[in-house]
């Protein structure tokens, strides 16, 4: 290993200790924003101090000196809190936050050669980390009864704002999703040598099982030279000789019996050994890769407290269960539901101090997050909040508008089935859609995500009291119990966990009911439908059994009975071949999405078959049965060509939006200030208006006001973007009507493409 190739490892295993002791320094930070004993701040304190401590001297032996120069005023600071030479306040929690991000960013970019830290912000949080050691604030946290950060946001809390570009706080954005390392327990890794060890054993076995089997072959040679002597020329063809001949063949065949007889023993034997072994190791591996909870959600404290400040509103957030160990892999993939649950908990659940009181509630809302481990290796998730719950009403009325329910059958829809369709893409309540919320995008990804790992999710809520998300999930990522199923030529795996039961009924069971073929099971009416015609399988003519049994009188099909949720559904298939455990694999970079298959799997006889994802079956046999019901296709007109108003002072910005809105296809005019723009928009028709906010004349939240009050275009939708990012600024914005509301600094023109075709 040369000299640059050791750097590179020693930074990298510095970097791996640094990423613990930031960790550590978080959980602290976290465990300070309490209401706690006194004595239990102090340990806390002592604790954080360590871990500063012990992260300059790592730093030091790296020759990481920026590292290491934020390290010694930081280190300063948590001395005079143990010699109480300095109070612990809202002000100084904040600048410790600061601090962490800040050592988090500078310890990714050990290995740059330019790193990207900002050295402004880098000079001035170590100006304010030696200052906060010769002041003293009035308030002191260890003195005061309520939770230091449970006030009003203060205005020192703002001095450097946190600017989000990503739609995720800054807290998850600057963590890596895929870890390069992870710490193993020396327990689990004694364990898995043991059982390494073990194959050698094994290993003997199957060299002695060839032996055996060459000497039963020489056997078998041996048999056959015997055989050819009786078709010889008899010299002398006397009973003695054929006795003797018969007495050796059957000799040599009981040998050869006995040889096979123990043959079969041994291998059934190393068959069963193997079985163990490999269970046992499988088992083993999986724990290697089992991380705790905690590893997943140790951001999340900070992206909370974050989103809180952000918004106004004051969050108590609860964790429990972080002790539990589930899969890496599947952790990871967790990571972006998780997010968009908890940031749709606090952007539409949990309200303002002012907004809670009217409802008699405490001015802190309460966020719980729980990890329980349940039977047969599921895991849940519960996430709870104590908002004001999800509003029905405005759901269904959310589901017409985007189209995904007719007014008719809104009308026959009860409470229960009005709730799942908050996981309907392009469902959203928010009053106004911004850079990262109210597209209606959130929810359904997290429910695509959920059924991706096998997992199942819901949802429960009461008006003006809260709700609760729950999603259950495997532990782990591993084997499947699978039947197996025949559609002409193919053979498929659907997951046993998605099937109910497997039947064999007439035809005559099969009833048709408003041009649905339905079957009653346990005295529920189910669906019944074709898997190769879900599947879109061409079967040759002489293959096309599933379809022709439809139309014969007594005839047995093979039905599957799959559930996803609370959706049943029964399907057709030629031929039922039973069940086993198979080992599923993933489609590829290439193919990740492939409508209702979620994988592959090669059966003991070599063959590859597809594994059948039942979420997107069921999906897929309702859409054929909703088409079946017209009878000729709709003819539909050209699309007319939208006309959108776009109203800036700015040339350069009216000029760039002009041309972002062509070339996807819109009409455009152009208003230089909100006057001219009103005039504008009474004199012709648009279908959208797009409206910056600080203008001449007239600002953008007076221009929408006028129209939002002018009867004639009341019902044109409105877009304001401006670089005014502030809560209040927001807020204004839906006051005055506007329906979308984004900031400049995190525009993006695919996003805004995204936003007009939701309004029109």
């Amino acid at each position: 290993m040369n000299e640059i190739e050791f750097k590179k490892h020693l930074n990298a295993t510095f970097q791996a200790e640094a990423d613990e002791h930031i960790k550590a320094f978080k959980k602290g930070l976290f465990g300070l924003e309490k209401r706690q004993a006194k004595e239990k701040y102090v340990e806390i304190i002592e604790v954080m101090f360590r871990e500063i401590h012990s992260l300059k001297g790592a730093a030091r032996s790296v020759n990481q000196k920026t590292v290491e120069s934020v390290c010694q005023p930081l280190e300063d600071v948590f001395s005079a809190l143990k010699h109480n030479n300095v109070a612990l306040s809202v002000e100084l929690i904040n600048l410790f936050y600061k601090t962490a991000e800040l050592l988090s960013q500078l310890i990714l970019e050990v290995n740059d050669a330019q790193p990207n830290a900002n050295k402004q912000t880098q000079h001035e949080i170590i100006e304010k980390l030696k200052n906060s050691t010769t002041s003293t604030p009035k308030t002191s946290a260890l003195e005061s009864s309520n939770n230091p950060i449970s006030g009003e946001p203060k205005e020192s809390i703002s001095e450097t704002p946190v600017e989000i570009q990503t739609g995720l706080p800054q807290a998850i954005a600057n963590i890596p999703m895929a870890q390069q390392t992870i710490r193993i327990n020396v327990a689990k890794l004694d364990r898995l040598l043991l059982q390494a060890e073990e194959f050698i054993q094994e290993k003997n076995a199957i060299g002695q099982r060839l032996i055996d089997l060459n000497e039963i072959s020489d056997s078998f040679i041996e048999l056959n030279s015997l055989l050819t002597k009786w078709k010889a020329p008899l010299q002398v063809e006397t009973t003695n000789f054929y006795n003797e001949r018969l007495a050796d063949t059957k000799f040599n065949l009981s040998k050869l019996e006995s040889r096979f007889a123990e043959f079969t023993r041994a291998l059934e034997c190393d068959q069963h050994n193997l079985k163990s072994l490999v269970d046992n190791h499988l088992e083993a591996m999986r724990q290697i890769l089992m991380q705790p909870v905690s590893t997943l959600i140790e951001a999340f404290p900070g992206m909370v407290r974050e989103l809180a400040l952000e918004q106004g509103k004051q969050i108590e957030f609860i964790i429990t269960g972080t002790e539990l160990e589930i899969d890496k892999r599947i952790l990871e993939e967790l990571k972006a539901p998780l997010i968009h649950l908890i940031r749709n908990s606090i952007d539409h659940g949990i309200g303002k101090p002012k907004e809670r009181a009217l409802l008699k509630k405490t001015a802190n809302g309460t966020l719980k997050l729980e990890f329980i481990g349940r039977e047969n290796g599921k895991v849940e998730m519960v996430l709870t909040d104590d908002g004001t719950g999800i509003n029905l009403q405005k759901v269904l009325d959310a589901a017409i508008k985007n189209g995904n329910l007719t007014l008719e059958n809104a009308k026959k829809l009860t409470p229960e089935d009005i709730l799942p369709l908050i996981f309907e893409s392009g469902i959203s309540t928010s009053p106004i859609i911004t850079e990262v919320s109210g597209r209606g995008l959130g929810l359904s990804i997290v429910k695509e995500k959920v059924e991706d790992l096998n997992g199942k999710i819901t949802v429960e809520t009461e008006l003006n009291k809260g709700t609760t998300f729950r999603m259950v999930l495997p532990v782990s990522l591993s084997s499947v119990r699978g039947i197996s199923v025949m559609c002409g030529e193919y053979t498929f795996i659907i997951p046993a966990k998605n099937v109910e039961r497997v039947l064999k009924i007439d035809r005559n069971s099969i009833k048709t009911i408003e041009n649905h073929k339905t079957i009653r099971i346990d005295n529920q009416i189910i669906s019944v439908v074709s898997l190769a015609e879900v599947l879109g399988l061409a079967l040759p003519p002489l293959q096309r059994s599933v379809k022709a049994n439809l139309e014969l009188d007594n005839t047995k099909l093979h039905l599957v009975v799959m559930v996803s949720g609370e959706q049943r559904m029964a399907f057709i298939v030629d031929e039922v071949l039973g069940e086993q455990q198979v080992l599923v694999k993933r489609m590829g970079k290439l193919l990740k999405r492939v409508r209702n298959i979620s994988g592959a799997t090669i059966l003991g006889s070599g063959n590859v078959v597809l594994v059948l994802f039942a979420p997107d079956l069921i999906k897929s046999a309702l859409t054929i049965s909703h088409n079946n019901i017209s009878s000729e296709p709709l003819k539909t007109a050209p699309e007319k060509v939208k006309n959108i108003l776009v109203a800036d002072d700015s040339i350069t910005s009216r000029t760039l939006l002009k041309n972002i809105l062509e070339t996807a296809g819109y009409k455009v005019t152009t208003a230089v200030d909100g006057n001219d723009a009103f005039t504008k928009a009474t004199t012709s028709m648009f279908d959208l208006i797009i409206s910056d906010v600080d203008m001449p004349h007239m600002n953008g939240f007076e221009f929408i006001t006028k129209i939002k009050r002018n009867n004639k275009l009341n019902q044109v939708p409105v877009i304001m973007i401006t670089a005014l990012g502030s809560v209040d600024d927001r807020e204004r914005g839906i006051e005055a009507g506007a329906d979308a509301y984004i900031v400049k600094s995190s525009f993006d023109q695919f996003n805004l493409i995204q936003i007009i075709k939701k309004l029109i």
